[in-house]
Order: C-alpha cells, then sequence, then structure tokens
C-alpha cells in the first residue's frame, strides 16, 4: 500500500494530483490517506509525527511524506528503506527521527525530470517514485549517505504541540515512555496531570495521557484543549 502523510489538505486539488499519479502508474495498490492536514511549511512537527504512526503497517508499507517548503531549491528528494518500509519525499529533516531511531537506513537520492514542476515535486517527483517502489521495484537515482539525513541539533523528544486533531486535543513531539507516569506537566500556566483514560477525568477538565501511537497528549474531558490552555501548533510545554 501507499501512504499519503502530507500538508496538502483535503481541499483543493493538490492531494487529488497525486493520488491521479499514483493510481495511473500503479493502479492495483491501495492509498491510505494517514494525514493530509500536518501542520503547513512545519518540518520538524511532520518528523516528530511520522514515528508514531508507522508501527501498525506492514514491510512493504510506502509512505509518501511532503512537507516541503523548499521545493523547487537545491534541496534533494530521497527514498529511505526503513526495516521494510519505504519513505519517499524532501530531505529537509523530515526523515530525521526515523534515522536516529533505526538500527539499519539505506537511501538513495532522487533525480528530478526535467519535465517536473518547480514548484510540485509531491506530484511530479516523489508521487511516481512512491508508485514505482509500490511496484516492487528499486528506486532511481543513486545511493545516498543517510548521514544527510540527520538532525543532531533537534531533541529526541520535543517539548512543544505538533499537531491538534478536530477535538482539540493536541499531540506533542514527546513519547510518553521518556516521561514520568505521575509527572505534571505546565502549559500557558496550566497544570496537567496524568490519567489513563478519559473516563478517569472529571468533566471539563485538563489532563495529559499516553495517546494510542505513545505520544503525549493534552486533552480535556468532553472539551477542547486548544480552547480552554489557548494551545497553538508550536506551544510549549514542561
Amino acid at each position: 500500500m501507499i501512504v499519503l502523510f502530507t500538508d496538502f489538505g483535503l481541499e483543493g486539488p493538490y492531494t487529488g494530483q497525486v493520488e491521479a499519479v499514483l493510481h495511473e502508474q500503479a493502479p492495483a495498490v491501495p492509498v491510505i490517506h494517514l494525514f493530509s492536514d500536518l501542520p503547513p511549511f512545519d518540518i520538524q512537527a511532520a518528523a516528530y509525527l511520522l514515528p508514531a504512526f508507522i508501527g501498525r503497517f506492514p514491510p512493504g508499507t510506502v509512505f509518501l511524506c511532503v512537507v516541503d517548503p523548499g521545493v523547487g531549491s537545491e534541496r534533494p528528494g530521497v527514498a529511505v528503506k526503513i526495516a521494510g518500509q519505504w519513505f519517499v519525499g524532501p530531505n529537509e529533516g523530515l526523515f530525521a527521527l526515523l534515522v536516529r531511531r533505526a538500527q539499519a537506513v539505506e537511501c538513495w537520492r532522487l533525480p528530478v525530470r526535467d519535465e517536473a514542476s518547480a514548484s510540485f515535486h509531491g506530484r511530479d517527483v516523489f508521487a511516481p517514485v512512491a508508485a514505482r517502489l509500490a511496484r516492487g521495484l528499486v528506486p532511481p537515482g543513486e545511493v545516498n549517505d543517510a548521514a544527510t539525513l540527520e538532525r543532531p541539533d533537534w531533541p529526541d523528544d520535543l517539548l512543544r504541540i505538533v499537531y491538534i486533531d478536530r477535538f482539540g486535543n493536541a499531540m506533542t513531539g514527546a513519547r510518553a515512555g521518556s516521561i514520568a507516569a505521575d509527572r505534571v506537566l505546565t502549559v500557558n500556566g496550566h497544570t496537567l496531570k496524568s490519567a489513563r483514560t478519559f473516563a478517569d477525568i472529571q468533566e471539563g477538565t485538563a489532563f495529559w495521557y499516553e495517546n494510542s501511537n505513545g505520544l503525549v497528549e493534552i486533552a480535556v474531558n468532553r472539551g477542547r484543549a486548544d480552547e480552554l490552555l489557548e494551545l497553538a501548533v508550536g506551544t510549549p510545554f514542561d
């Protein structure tokens, strides 16, 4: 299968154009929408979300990952193989946490065809490569040093909000296993205790918990954490 992980949105033509390429070049391969609403242009937020959401997909899955504010620049595109899964997208830090946590990494630098649009590599460069890999073919281009994917200046766990879902729950870039279960978190002057699930907390109360993908998430039982606590993508906590 091919899994889309982008900031393209479902409004407008961009996701549909990418899907059209995938359908044309790999018509028998199912396409799954994982994220189409990643925080726009926020490579770091996407980089901390990606490792948390790949575990339930089988080997052979191709992740088409595009958060690409540097599109058309000299930044390279890459195809990366980790634990039998493929990741295709721009090399601007998006795969840094995957590489850091992996035991073995294979990487290819992708060529850019002359006819590719300078402003839409997701459609013209990365989607064709994703379709090729999903058909069991080798990636185009040359073998690349996986060290070029790393961001040593980024922490192992990011103590800020990286995504807010439709319920107003705020995912963070921190793995729950990196924080003691009885720790009290502070965000925007509010203190938050932990709970195992929403039902353990009084209605209207804010708390933090380990979400279903292993990340620290801030929520309000039957309410919106983003509104009650004035949270946005990028808001730090400690």
